[in-house]
């Protein structure tokens, strides 16, 4: 028997993650957990002020999401989560579910050329698209170093890896990444 599919996409902000884990979810009608959806439900129902409070929810949103994986993975059907993993930090905790659980990762790391992601970020930053609990604009010396590199490097989980570049959106091959996927659920 196959083990069932856990989809894993990060990548640095505004690198595509969201969109491309949207469309996976929508194409596939797979469950979706995402990082910033947990932390902007939080500063919804608690509030937001600084970038330190920013901070705070974001790591108990990366915690929330790993819980909430529990629930989702007992299922054993294919699942989808989204975030800007740190290996140093996300790591164990996901692949203490995988194994205890049985599922096979396929990690998407979503990356772009550094000036265009730095650059995209500045632009989200300063329009209404970005919940204001995030203080992007106030934090672009904190990420201008992350975001210049254009990538993170992936969880070591195993399974395999996929490499998504979107520094030109016209240019993406969604194609590539579908096919994977239904070769892997199939």
């Amino acid at each position: 028997m196959q083990k069932p599919l856990l989809i894993v996409i990060s990548g640095p902000s505004c690198s595509g993650k969201s969109t491309l884990a949207k469309k996976i979810s929508d194409k596939f009608q797979l469950p979706l957990i995402t990082k910033d959806s947990i932390k902007e439900l939080i500063f919804d129902n608690m509030g937001w002020s600084d970038r330190e409070w920013s901070r705070k929810v974001g790591g108990t949103s990366n915690k929330l999401l790993v819980y909430f994986l529990d629930s989702m993975l007992i299922s054993k059907n294919p699942i989808i989560i989204e975030s800007n993993f740190k290996s140093e930090f996300d790591t164990k905790p996901i692949l203490e579910k995988l194994s205890k659980f049985g599922y096979f990762p396929l990690q998407i790391m979503c990356q772009c050329d550094g000036q265009v992601l730095f650059e995209r970020f500045k632009k989200r930053s300063e329009s209404a698209e970005r919940h204001p609990g995030h203080n992007d604009s106030k934090n672009y010396d904190e990420f201008k170093e992350t975001l210049l590199k254009g990538k993170l490097e992936p969880l070591e989980i195993g399974g395999e890896i996929m490499t998504f570049d979107t520094t030109d959106f016209n240019n993406i091959d969604f194609d590539k990444v579908y096919n994977k996927i239904q070769q892997l659920i199939n």
